[in-house]
């Protein structure tokens, strides 16, 4: 039977060798954005619209195993709808929303992050149509041998901090049940290449 023990902890020592524990890359690494999206969702009072956004381009900084800084970079006119509408989705990009032809991206640039209560949170400057607003929003980070995977949860975004008036009861009266919320929810998913 001590046989039998030492003969286990032998095949145990030597599988623990041969594994490699996966580690985070120290430095810079560049976002996939391929794999990676922004998810967003808008609200009326009749329903809503979801859909998603692609990036352009973003980064990860890491400093002992821990994400430390970064930023990513939307292309606003890949703005699309779930259900496959290409009038809304002309819409969103027209002057009455995003105006993509003058402002063609946007931009999340992280200026702290915060272990609480278990979790990641991240606090950054937000840009769309020009205007700088701070966000902070909860994420969880995962990573495999080949990339580092950033979720964030659910967060709010008040289009009207960003100058976006259609419909928007911050800037027009008298819309009665036909106005869209100032609020609208946002997801991001960042996948980084090791």
């Amino acid at each position: 039977m001590k046989k039998y023990g030492i003969l286990v902890l032998a095949i145990a020592f030597i599988t623990m060798s041969f594994v490699k524990p996966i580690q985070q890359k120290e430095g810079v690494l560049k976002v996939d954005v391929t794999n990676s999206t922004v998810n967003w969702k808008g609200y009326k009072p009749t329903g809503s619209h979801n859909g998603t956004i692609n990036l352009a381009s973003g980064e990860l900084q890491f400093e002992e195993g821990a994400i430390k800084g970064g930023s990513f970079t939307v292309e606003m006119s890949s703005i699309k709808d779930a259900s496959g509408s290409g009038r809304l989705e002309g819409h969103l990009k027209s002057g009455d929303f995003f105006d993509v032809k003058t402002f063609t991206t946007s931009k999340f640039e992280i200026t702290g992050i915060e272990n609480t209560e278990g979790k990641v949170a991240i606090t950054g400057d937000m840009t769309i149509k020009g205007i700088t607003k701070q966000l902070t929003f909860f994420v969880s980070v995962t990573e495999t041998e080949e990339s580092v995977t950033l979720i964030s949860e659910t967060f709010h975004i008040n289009r009207a901090d960003f100058n976006v008036k259609y419909k928007s009861k911050s800037f027009f009266n008298n819309l009665k049940e036909k106005f869209i919320n100032d609020e609208f929810d946002l997801q991001v998913v960042i996948v980084a290449a090791k």
